[in-house]
């Protein structure tokens, strides 16, 4: 399934959209958010957008996928919390985040004009049915900018609230190819007497093949919206699409509000499902070795549609397992790996180093412990200190063993 956004539309896009810094970027633990400001030409407005960059943007070359939000300004901490969370668990890729805050929220998110009259016999969503209007602003407009300003991926997520739950499940029926996964909480689908929900159960008896994964959830929750998200939890059990991975949860214990942090987790963990590198359940140890994880890692990009390198961590954990299982040669191997796939990496010359001296190269290890120090300090590593306390012990060694010859 093609995701991208043709160059030349890109081009266009670029012309009718100015994108400018709206204030100071803050850092956080989980990364850095600047809030831009897009003057859109479909909407014919500015519109304010929070994008978060994962930790260690700023410093390396890595591509992120991107997860778009609607509601971006009330969700952007507790997400990018999780996905810190989760990814520092090896669960899910670390992710470039995009919230987008509203102006007319109602017009926006949804699909169709709503009937609904107030005491008084007037329109009371005068401005509503705005969502492919919107969707045309995501396409043309947003989504152009954000893969030309930022490193990233060709795989984008979805994920909405309330309304944009509904705008989720819209934009999965209308513009299937635009995004790869959907996150719908507390999805309206009771919008218009039901017409999303119809419209969504027609969409699934019409498919036979999907590659896209959903997970839908609602709270604790009655009346109209309940309803329609069992019919449509309904309508996705009798679905049978090939290459469709979905979820429907229904959080008891959640209200209409808190349901979207759990929401949120689960739904990370649905669509990178598989993401872990599977391990002995006995040892812990990562399964069948750098050759199993390279081999995990390259099932992930088919499944993905972009290059999933094995990871720096994986790599450096395979060498301290053979290291610690009285395999030097091997552990020394693996630690050269990672350091001719992470050259720019203090830690992987210090891991090196490390089994190099273990081994009684001290020789060898000294100028890979000035390498990791080097680098730290260069990387403002938060491991620099103990970079330089190694370098400091090493060379100090290798002084007193070149004295004692």
């Amino acid at each position: 399934m093609t995701t991208h956004v043709k160059w030349a539309a890109t081009r266009l896009a670029a012309l009718a959209v100015l994108l400018s810094i709206a204030s100071v970027a803050y850092a956080q633990g989980t990364g850095t958010v600047r809030k831009l400001v897009l003057k859109s030409a479909v909407l014919g407005e500015e519109r304010t957008v929070l994008i978060r960059t994962p930790v260690g943007y700023e410093t390396n070359k890595v591509r992120y996928p991107v997860l778009y939000m609607t509601d971006g300004d009330a969700h952007i901490d507790h997400t990018s919390s999780t996905i810190d969370f989760l990814m520092r668990n090896g669960r899910v890729s670390d992710l470039i985040v995009v919230g987008v805050t509203n102006t007319d929220r109602t017009r926006d998110l949804t699909p169709a004009k709503s009937s609904a009259k107030n005491a008084a016999g007037e329109l009371q969503f005068p401005t509503s049915g705005g969502s492919d209007n919107f969707l045309k602003f995501f396409e043309t407009e947003l989504i152009p900018q954000i893969e030309e300003q930022y490193r990233t991926q060709p795989y984008r997520i979805l994920a909405g609230h309330s309304l944009g739950g509904l705008f989720a499940i819209h934009a999965m029926i209308t513009k299937t190819a635009l995004f790869n996964s959907y996150i719908a909480v507390s999805p309206s689908l009771q919008w218009e007497n039901g017409e999303a929900e119809k419209r969504a159960e027609d969409f699934l008896k019409s498919k036979k093949e999907l590659k896209v994964t959903l997970f839908a959830s609602i709270g604790n929750e009655t009346g109209p919206i309940s309803e329609n998200f069992d019919k449509f939890k309904a309508a996705l059990s009798k679905t049978n699409i090939k290459d469709f991975e979905w979820q429907a949860e229904r959080m008891a214990d959640e209200d209409h509000g808190s349901v979207v942090l759990r929401s949120h987790y689960f739904g990370l963990r649905k669509i990178f499902d598989g993401w872990q590198a599977p391990r002995d359940p006995q040892t812990g140890a990562i399964s069948g070795g750098l050759s199993g994880a390279d081999a995990h890692y390259k099932k992930l990009s088919e499944k993905f549609g972009y290059s999933i390198p094995t990871p720096e961590n994986i790599v450096n954990q395979i060498g301290y397992q053979l290291l610690n299982q009285n395999k030097p040669e091997e552990a020394i191997a693996a630690f050269k790996t990672n350091v001719e796939r992470y050259p720019a990496s203090a830690n992987v010359y210090d891991s090196l180093a490390e089994a190099y001296e273990r081994g009684g190269q001290i020789d060898l290890a000294e100028p890979l412990y000035d390498k990791a120090r080097t680098l730290g300090q260069k990387n403002n590593d938060p491991n620099a200190a103990t970079f330089t306390a190694n370098y400091e012990r090493a060379h100090a060694k290798l002084k007193e063993t070149t004295k004692k010859q």
